[in-house]
């Protein structure tokens, strides 16, 4: 009797594991970096075979499905999650399919990194084009933002992919570029995944070179003209950021910039450098802490940055290392708060105007927990329909520390929508990849082609397959 009631205990629990774990399977919970939109999936999808990927396609088309699609989930706004769809992760479909060293390009499938691209092209003296500064990023994903990073001669990614292929809503793999499907092309560039599947795409790729580090310490109204006297007119000049202090006693007002000079070889090619890896993670992430906590911890943390970067002053740094700095220190967890990201552009001639602004639109909000601003140029493209460069630009990337409760989030998106104002106000735009806050309106001023790109949209998935809740949000 004891064995028969130990065995029917033990067929119970099993049963309710089974049941737990196929509900779970069933209807698993995803959501992006940024931890404000947990959205239950009808399934994850995830393989390295393009067969499959087009199976699943066509499996969608027969159910009504839709489909969402993912690489890292470093997008904050829903573009990788939709309610009750399959979300079809890309990253093990990462194999580098051509490289070519005489042509300087690689064709690699969309799952990879911008790492995988850099480990494999390195040993070749070779280094990306155009990437974000971080490489952790799919290089799908960075396409599907149209991404840009801290090279001032190259600008958006659109420009640097000689071709892709796209596996559209009807399961057909077609070939876009700038002259084969061009309307397409530049829709997909761009288009948070709204138009297919980037399977693989062709990019060109330059020349590893040797830079020297110059950093300059300055004020907010100089930098303008310091840019363009001093960087853009420099054709050794290859990159540059600069930051802006948080700090209480220099809000918006005290600068540095770090500019990235090429150093003359004489034609002879550069030996390949060793690719750095992140070992310093612990002194970086105590001073960022120290800067979510309050005035006084801003204060410390921009010390401490600006020390930092007059401690690189001279040295030299292989452009392939540029291209990959730290971001493991910037890692959060926290069960009541999370950081966002909010990415801002304004015409060279507007800067000092438009701090001027930004600063009156921050001075009292006490609440609003902004960490640091790191700043880098973009030169004027439009070739994508949802391009964000309309002139040459400064682009202003902001950390941010919320909580994720209801209140917080309105909080926040209160002030992002005032310093998207702001920003519309002075001629400039605000990129996409991130949360909701910012109103359809917004969207509309900022990108003066947003009902070109949603015609297109129905024109090529009119059973609207490719969905996420950036389109819902957004679409009109």
């Amino acid at each position: 009797m004891k064995r028969y009631l130990m065995l029917l205990v033990y067929i119970t629990f099993l049963f309710l594991s089974i049941h737990y774990f196929t509900e779970q399977s069933a209807e698993p919970i995803a959501e992006d970096q940024s931890r404000l939109l947990p959205v239950k999936m009808k399934a994850i999808k995830a393989t390295d075979s393009t067969s499959e990927i087009q199976q699943v396609i066509l499996d969608a088309n027969s159910e009504g499905s839709p489909i969402a699609i993912a690489g890292m989930q470093h997008s904050q706004g829903g573009h990788t999650v939709y309610p009750d769809g399959i979300l079809l992760d890309m990253k093990p479909y990462n194999k580098v399919l051509r490289f070519d060293a005489q042509k300087k390009t690689i064709t690699i499938q969309s799952g990879a990194t911008w790492r995988d691209i850099q480990d494999y092209i390195n040993p070749y003296g070779l280094a990306l084009k155009v990437s974000q500064s971080q490489n952790i990023f799919t290089i799908g994903g960075s396409i599907s933002v149209n991404a840009h990073g801290l090279d001032i001669q190259n600008g958006s990614l659109i420009d640097t992919v000689e071709s892709l292929r796209l596996l559209d809503a009807n399961g057909e793999i077609l070939t876009l570029s700038s002259d084969q499907n061009p309307e397409l092309f530049q829709a997909v560039v761009g288009g948070y995944g709204l138009f297919g599947v980037i399977l693989d795409v062709t990019l060109k790729l330059t020349d590893d070179e040797m830079y020297e580090i110059h950093s300059e310490q300055l004020q907010y109204d100089e930098y303008s003209d310091y840019f363009n006297e001093n960087v853009r007119a420099d054709e050794s000049m290859k990159m540059h950021l600069a930051r802006i202090s948080l700090s209480p006693d220099s809000f918006l007002e005290d600068m540095y910039v770090i500019n990235y000079q090429n150093m003359e070889r004489e034609g002879l090619p550069m030996e390949p450098q060793k690719l750095k890896q992140e070992t310093l993670i612990a002194v970086p992430k105590f001073f960022l802490g120290l800067a979510r906590l309050n005035e006084q911890g801003k204060k410390v943390f921009w010390k401490t940055q600006k020390t930092y970067s007059a401690s690189i002053d001279g040295k030299l740094m292989s452009r392939n290392n540029v291209m990959r700095s730290d971001s493991e220190f910037m890692e959060y967890n926290h069960p009541e708060n999370t950081e966002i990201l909010q990415e801002y552009f304004v015409p060279v001639e507007n800067f000092e105007a438009y701090i001027d602004d930004l600063r009156e639109t921050l001075i009292d909000e006490d609440e609003f927990n902004l960490l640091n601003i790191t700043i880098r140029y973009v030169e004027k493209n439009e070739e994508a329909v949802l391009s964000y460069a309309k002139e040459d630009m400064f682009s202003l990337v902001l950390l941010i520390n919320q909580g994720t409760d209801a209140k917080s989030i309105e909080d926040t998106g209160r002030v992002v929508r005032n310093m998207i104002d702001v920003t519309l106000d002075h001629g400039g735009s605000y990129y996409l990849p991130y949360f909701g806050y910012p109103t359809k309106g917004q969207m509309a001023e900022a990108y003066p082609r947003t009902s070109e790109f949603f015609d297109l949209k129905k024109e090529y998935d009119p059973n609207g397959r490719f969905v996420n809740i950036f389109y819902e949000e957004y679409k009109q």
